[in-house]
């Protein structure tokens, strides 16, 4: 009799253990490695600040959409959970990094100047550079809960460079080295969603303040208008954007995008790059087809501040996040434009947006 009910209680115990491993797993967003992304963001940013290709003019450096800009914004959101009283080496050296180019900003040598690279480079670098500055001093002042005097001048500088005529009215002239998907002919989008949230992060009801009020007015203007000419990803930034910026967009265009976003979510509950946009490798190569760290990270973002983190689809997407963080800290992802070698040093920078992006989801989803 014994022999029997062990044997029934043990054929049990497997057909339960079957059914949970086989039922999907919610999110655990403490399951992934808040210390060691950290140490990967600023292991990445120190050795980008030193890097000879992003010097600039009077001892600064270039601030990267893929790898400055991102850090910028990802980082301060580790603070809490890694019970920091103080930004880190390399935040603090960004920043004042910043700090040197805006308090110059009509003496210093832009990004890509006309001379040097052809116009319209200097107008490009100055639009992109004024969008870029103000994130990272909004981002390091809402940490503060202080609109310092350097980002009201960040944010200055920013509405004088507005375009105020044409397809980019309300947005910036930005970047165009035909490399996606930051700096092609549809990144000025992009860059509009980086102001928007820039503007966002800014204390002391910034948003809403008489020196912001026209330039905020065109650039929701332009971010409705625009949105439907949009690939996918561009879709996700504007969502995001307009979560933060709030009305930014209609609710009808958010439901559009949350569908089309779902839409592309793969099996496996992640995004894959490859499918956000008609991206084409110009060495002739096939795009990358798995989930990457990017994509997902900047689709759950995007999804969850538009109030649907509760969406199972969302949790799956944060479960792929938790499950997929290397052992290094960082998540994966792969350049659009060619096929590179993953551990040169172009062939990093897709990796380092996709660990800030995932980083700045898997926080979100913890408040």
């Amino acid at each position: 009799m014994r022999q029997k009910i062990a044997g029934a209680v043990i054929g049990l115990s497997c057909a339960l253990a079957g059914i949970f491993a086989a039922a999907p797993q919610a999110a655990d967003s403490r399951a992934w490695n808040a210390k060691a992304a950290a140490a990967a963001m600023d292991a990445r940013q120190t050795w980008w600040a030193a890097w000879p290709n992003a010097q600039r003019d009077r001892g600064t450096f270039c601030v990267s959409c893929h790898t400055a800009l991102p850090y910028a914004l990802a980082r301060p959101a580790l603070r809490t959970s890694l019970g920091e009283r103080q930004p880190s080496a390399a935040e603090s050296a960004l920043v004042e990094n910043v700090l040197k180019r805006v308090r110059q900003w009509n003496e210093v040598a832009p990004f890509y100047p006309d001379q040097t690279r052809g116009i319209p480079k200097t107008s490009e670098s100055r639009g992109a550079e004024s969008v870029m500055n103000a994130a990272v001093l909004a981002t390091r002042d809402g940490q503060q809960g202080t609109l310092s005097a350097d980002t009201r001048t960040a944010f200055a500088n920013m509405w004088a460079l507005q375009m105020k005529t044409g397809e980019l009215s309300g947005a910036w002239a930005w970047l165009n080295f035909h490399l996606e998907p930051w700096e092609a002919d549809a990144s000025p989008y992009f860059g509009a969603a980086i102001a928007a949230v820039a503007i966002a992060n800014a204390p002391g009801g910034y948003a809403s303040s008489a020196e912001a009020q026209d330039g905020v007015k065109a650039l929701r203007a332009h971010l409705v208008k625009q949105l439907d000419r949009q690939h996918t990803f561009n879709k996700l930034m504007g969502l995001w954007a307009s979560a933060k910026l709030t009305a930014a967009l209609t609710a009808e265009q958010h439901r559009a995008i949350a569908d089309e976003a779902f839409g592309k979510q793969q099996a496996d509950g992640g995004w894959s790059m490859s499918t956000l946009g008609p991206w084409k490798r110009s060495d002739g190569s096939e795009q990358d087809t798995a989930s990457d760290g990017y994509a997902t990270g900047v689709a759950t973002l995007a999804l969850q501040h538009a109030g649907l983190g509760s969406d199972p689809r969302v949790k799956k997407g944060l479960q792929w996040l938790v499950q997929h963080q290397e052992t290094s800290g960082r998540w994966v992802a792969t350049s659009l434009n060619k096929r590179r070698e993953p551990e040169s040093d172009a062939g990093k920078f897709m990796s380092d947006a996709a660990t800030a992006y995932a980083v700045l989801s898997l926080t979100a989803a913890e408040h």
